[in-house]
């Protein structure tokens, strides 16, 4: 039996400076994930300092677009994985 989960992964536009903008076709590049743009999130601090997007509603941010997109993939693994072991 295969287990699945939809992501939502949240970006907002006024972020893009930060190369969120890559990310963002990289993540909406996979039918499996569902990837919103939003012209603001209301989250001006976080966007000012560094690449952030909201991932099932949890904030994730990093240092770098690379570091984002790598982080934004491990938290989805680690709820896939969480998905299955609860489905069983």
């Amino acid at each position: 039996m295969k287990y699945t989960m939809r992501p939502i992964i949240e970006f907002c536009t006024s972020n893009m400076h930060h190369g969120t903008d890559e990310v963002m076709r990289k993540l909406a590049a996979n039918p499996d994930y569902d990837v919103v743009e939003y012209g603001c999130m209301g989250n001006c601090g976080e966007c000012y300092d560094m690449p952030y997007a909201l991932l099932n509603g949890d904030f994730i941010t990093a240092q770098t677009a690379d570091e984002l997109y790598e982080a934004i993939l491990a938290k989805i693994k680690e709820a896939e994985e969480l998905y299955k072991l609860f489905a069983e």
